[in-house]
């Protein structure tokens, strides 16, 4: 579709995201979803628009982005995160672990991850990278504030420690906040962070091109330390780890190998 094609790159040159390494048919399906609930007919149209209007355009990245996520997302596999991944990880390591949340959207992973790890280590000991591509997104994680639905898995333990209401919904308290840092990267164009021992990237992957898929798990495998760990979405495992150089050593869970 030549219409498409055009405001691919259009869209590339305006906020540097390269839809061609998204999946055509899912994301073409998406956009022009959004486009006509808002009442555009055309591509052309729908850009001209948004190279005008920035809250339009901050609402296209924020669709476009899948920014879908909720405290301890999959219970089950935070479960195996605390039991089996960390003790592991930590008891090979006498030093805090390096940690990335890489798609972190408005930030329920990271400070997810945060108030998980105050069951092995002293706040201050708690230092965790969080990065998305929508800046948008990421101010939301900043500020901290969820509404009931985003909190209906937390763990009471950590709702009654490190959670304050707050008109109606519920804010991260600032000794969690401070734990976790967050930048914006764009995992199919930017450098990646160096020397991690665990890196999240969950529900995300699904919605890129094989191969953006094979450049990306690349990248992983050159910012983990060796035996670092990858933990990757529920609809996500890598069916030939090896072609990377990982192993799994759990459901959703690997580790890098040295080539």
């Amino acid at each position: 579709m030549e219409q498409f094609e055009i405001f691919k790159k259009r869209i590339n040159n305006l906020i540097n995201i390269d839809l061609n390494l998204y999946k055509e048919n899912q994301m073409l399906r998406r956009i022009t979803s959004l486009m006509k609930r808002n009442g555009f007919d055309s591509f052309e149209e729908y850009y001209a628009h948004l190279e005008t209007d920035r809250s339009l355009l901050d609402q296209f990245i924020d669709y476009l982005t899948i920014n879908v996520s909720e405290f301890f997302r999959n219970p089950s596999q935070w479960e195996v995160l605390q039991k089996d991944i960390l003790p592991s990880i930590i008891t090979k390591l006498n030093r805090p672990l390096n940690i990335w949340s890489s798609a972190c959207s408005t930030g329920e992973e990271p400070y997810s991850l945060a108030m998980l790890l105050t069951k092995f280590y002293r706040l201050e000991e708690i230092n965790i990278l969080a990065t998305d591509i929508d800046t948008v997104a990421i101010e939301k994680a900043k500020k901290g504030i969820y509404d009931e639905k985003a909190i209906s898995k937390v763990p009471i333990e950590f709702l009654d420690r490190f959670f304050e209401n707050y008109h109606k919904s519920y804010k991260i308290k600032d000794e969690i906040k401070n734990t976790v840092r967050f930048e914006r990267i764009d995992l199919l164009k930017d450098p990646f962070p160096k020397h991690m021992d665990l890196i999240l990237c969950r529900n995300v992957i699904i919605y890129f091109t094989s191969e953006a898929k094979d450049m990306i798990y690349t990248k992983f495998y050159n910012s983990l330390n060796d035996n670092g760990i990858l933990f990757v979405g529920s609809t996500e495992q890598i069916l030939t780890p090896e072609k990377y150089s990982f192993k799994p050593v759990k459901t959703f869970f690997y580790t890098k190998y040295e080539r």
